[in-house]
């Protein structure tokens, strides 16, 4: 698996870096910039950006993450995916104002637009 087979967009679910048992979902987007380095875009709720760059190596996915939340507050973060297949990602997260006895974790599944035809 390279780089160029993550590129698309995948439905998310995941859990928030606390105690609490509330789901988000949402959807992420995968691009490659010129060196072929992940650049990343969640949107969470339907209302929340955020933005991340990363790399890919071994099937593991690391993308450093940011947002700014109501206040406009900046908020920046890492997660960490193991791509078991090329359409499903498993993950884990962690930002720097979240609970430290906490991993958020992810998991997201390609979104299939249409059937492609070689």
């Amino acid at each position: 698996m390279t780089a160029v087979d993550l590129v698309g967009e995948y439905s998310i679910i995941g859990s928030n870096q606390d105690e609490s048992d509330q789901n988000y979902r949402g959807v992420l987007s995968l691009t490659l910039d010129e060196n072929h380095r992940i650049i990343a875009k969640w949107l969470i709720h339907n209302e929340q950006e955020q933005y991340g760059t990363g790399f890919f190596k071994d099937n593991i996915l690391v993308i450093n993450f940011t947002y700014n939340d109501e206040e406009a507050a900046i908020y920046n973060g890492v997660v960490v995916y193991r791509c078991l297949t090329k359409d499903i990602l498993d993950g884990f997260w962690s930002e720097e104002y979240g609970d430290p006895k906490f991993l958020g974790t992810e998991r997201c599944f390609r979104i299939q637009d249409s059937i492609q035809h070689s």
